[in-house]
């Protein structure tokens, strides 16, 4: 016990004359007494954990072996030790910033420690030197997040740990002050950017979302940013996206990533940006083969298409008509069938008059109509009739079995009606209820079609070039008045798997305008436990991973 008391006033008696002295670098052998402390006991450990920091700066000559005995402080059994020597982290690098890089470091892979109390330690300490310096302090933790190919296999385990461990900490601790800690704003935006741009070559689905959230929250890429910054936002979408991979119609996960970039891509094509190259990778790599595909990935497919024909250029449109037109004849049948898919065929029609109300001349040889633009591609002196006559018997067919449907469905709500009234149980109650929404939707994709296909029967038709049509899965606006359109519902249905008539909406709720189902799923990933569940990180199917994750 005398021994302990000894060691504890040796240890005030050095930082007291540390502390007392004006030139404190003369005092030499009294730090060494310090670190030496590394060796005591417990209080001892304590009270060095707070002195070697607080005189780090004085003794240049002594840094690697304070720097040393400190990291022997955070790895001790003790918690308490631990937690002082984490707290005492940042005094590393208050006045000598080249000891910044690594001190963050440190702390990054500190943010896997198991102890609240620990952990918060971990946090706060972050938060220092983040506050201190904060673009070293981003460069550092973001290098805890990148490709860990040139790792060995025995660092794989840990170095996921710590990765997840950086990235929820940026999303929780760091992104929510962007306007605190980004300072000065636009060159501290353009650096965070950057390292976020220089760290995506191996994210899953829900990281990348993360990030792109992040990135388009910045006053970088805000209301007011010109147009080549929103660009530079579809480019690293484009980027994941793979557009210059050979598409390869088994790869599940090249079509799945295709279609949530696209998703994730339309706000800004929204505000400006272009998407020609997501269009031209669709029209020659995936159409020729879109019957191959799963018939979720089709339906997902055509409705990202159906939003985004409203900004397509009229060069787009011209290319992309044709393969358009040929899949519209594909699913309007020229006979009458029972299973069709209606919602397929909305999306289909509706991308149809948008592409053709930017390039309506394109529809001649390709419908047979007699569109007059004065240009040569008008084709008029060429023949088309046959094309005329088949189009529209396919869409007098479509209509004939889309008002079947109607009425079908008006009576199986009915029925339903009915049946919620004497209904008793919650249970079947909420089956009903699932009954009549998913018959909601699939009247409204009913009557879309009926009111795209009209207009088309003429040889000089109107194509529709605006938003009067409300695609059947996207939120209702809510009216101004009354609306004769009470019978498509006011909720929002799933969306379809098949091919089926009344069937065509089976379960579940859709998530409204462009997040479906799938997207929500894969971007359920980044959760507070930590727990991945994935078999491999990288949703490119490339690397370490195994293919598309949804984590």
């Amino acid at each position: 016990m005398a021994d302990t008391i000894d060691d504890i006033e040796k240890l005030y008696e050095f930082g007291e004359r540390l502390n007392d002295a004006k030139d404190k670098s003369q005092h030499r052998q009294d730090y060494e007494g310090i670190i030496a402390a590394a060796n005591g006991t417990v209080k001892a450990k304590q009270l060095a954990a707070q002195l070697i920091p607080k005189f780090f700066k004085f003794f240049p000559q002594l840094e690697a072996q304070a720097l040393d005995e400190h990291l022997n402080f955070i790895e001790d059994d003790q918690l308490g030790v631990r937690v002082q020597a984490i707290r005492g982290l940042p005094l590393f690098c208050k006045d000598t910033p080249e000891h910044l890089s690594k001190v963050v470091d440190i702390l990054g892979q500190l943010l896997v420690a198991g102890e609240n109390v620990e952990r918060d330690a971990v946090h706060k300490a972050l938060m220092t030197v983040l506050r201190q310096d904060v673009k070293t302090s981003l460069t550092a933790l973001f290098k805890r997040i990148g490709s860990i190919e040139d790792r060995s296999v025995e660092d794989l385990s840990t170095w996921e740990s710590i990765r997840e461990k950086v990235l929820l900490f940026l999303r929780d601790k760091v992104f929510p002050l962007k306007t605190e800690l980004l300072k000065p704003q636009e060159l501290m935006e353009r650096h965070i950017t950057t390292l976020v741009k220089q760290n995506l070559q191996d994210v899953t689905a829900a990281e990348f979302k993360m990030f792109m959230d992040f990135l388009k929250s910045l006053s970088l890429f805000g209301h007011n940013a010109p147009a080549e910054r929103i660009q530079e936002l579809v480019e690293i979408i484009e980027g994941q996206a793979d557009l210059d991979a050979q598409f390869d119609v088994s790869d599940a996960d090249h079509i799945k990533r295709f279609i949530l970039c696209l998703s994730m891509a339309f706000p800004f094509f929204k505000r400006g940006a272009s998407g020609s190259k997501c269009l031209n990778y669709l029209n020659k790599q995936i159409m020729p083969v879109f019957d191959k595909l799963p018939e979720q990935s089709k339906l997902d497919l055509l409705k990202n298409l159906a939003e985004y024909s409203l900004y397509a250029t009229t060069q787009d449109s011209r290319q992309l008509l044709p393969s358009v037109v040929q899949l519209l004849k594909k699913y309007m049948v020229r006979r009458k069938i029972e299973e069709i898919n209606y919602t397929c065929i909305e999306c289909l029609l509706y991308t149809f008059h948008h592409l053709a109300h930017k390039t309506p001349n394109a529809t001649n040889s390709l419908c047979g109509y007699k569109i007059v633009t004065g240009q040569p591609s008008d084709r008029l002196g060429e023949d088309f009739s046959e094309k005329y006559k088949d189009f529209n018997e396919r869409l007098s067919t479509v209509e004939d079995l889309a008002r079947a449907m109607i009425k079908k469905l008006t009576q199986g709500m009915a029925d339903q009606n009915k049946a919620l009234a004497a209904a008793k149980a919650d249970e079947e109650k909420d089956k009903i209820k699932t009954q009549k929404q998913n018959a909601a939707f699939a009247l409204r994709a009913c009557n879309n079609i009926l009111s795209m296909t009209q207009p088309l029967h003429t040889k000089t038709p109107k194509f529709m070039g605006d938003q009067k049509v409300n695609l059947s899965w996207k939120e209702i606006a809510k009216p101004s008045g009354p609306s004769t359109a009470a019978v498509a519902g006011q909720k929002r249905p799933a969306a379809t798997t098949n091919g089926s008539s009344s069937n065509t909406i089976k379960k579940g709720r859709g998530a409204g305008g462009m997040q479906h189902q799938l997207v929500n799923k894969a971007f359920a990933g980044i959760n507070d436990s930590g727990s991945s569940g994935r078999g491999g990180r990288s949703w490119r199917g490339r690397g370490r991973g195994q293919g598309w994750s949804y984590r």
